[in-house]
């Protein structure tokens, strides 16, 4: 018997905590692992105490005919990312690495062009995390350093770069 490598290991939890997500586009889950231990878990999902996109019946970005990655503002949902990073102490991420994966709600497919939006960009880079590795199919992955999404600021419009 084959034993699975530590990177697919973590996606596969990962993968099981985004059955948990209350979306109705996109299913996210994500986990941060130091030291090869899990220090938090996130999935996208509605504020405590708001209802969300499941129990409302609908997706506001949807009704609207937001266009994907486009006006994060007008979701009901904390991204998986964030919910993960909101959930541990800096002290314990700085230096670890946040696994992410994502799936299409309606077909239950996984995407294969997860990645996390500019705002999540922004709360990983502040908790230090050190390398994001994204799921691509069931056995291959992304492996991000976060240097890059420092080095390469997307937050700058091209006239500044």
């Amino acid at each position: 018997m084959e034993r699975i490598g530590k990177e697919n290991y973590y996606l596969d939890i990962a993968e099981t905590v985004l059955e948990r997500s209350t979306c109705l586009r996109r299913m996210y889950g994500s986990i941060i692992v130091k030291n090869d231990e899990i220090i938090a878990t996130g999935y996208n999902g509605a504020p405590r105490g708001r209802k969300n996109c499941a129990d409302l019946g609908y997706c506001t970005r949807e009704e609207l005919q937001v266009p994907r990655g486009e006006r994060y503002e007008l979701c009901r949902s904390v991204h998986a990312e964030a919910n993960a990073v909101i959930s541990a102490a800096r002290r314990d991420m700085v230096g670890g690495t946040l696994y992410l994966v994502g799936k299409d709600a309606r077909t239950g497919t996984l995407l294969n062009d997860a990645t996390s939006c500019s705002m999540c960009r922004r709360t990983i880079i502040n908790a230090g995390l050190a390398r994001i590795v994204i799921r691509k199919s069931p056995t291959e992955f992304d492996i991000v350093d976060v240097q890059e999404w420092i080095d390469n600021d997307d937050s700058l419009p091209d006239i500044q770069k």
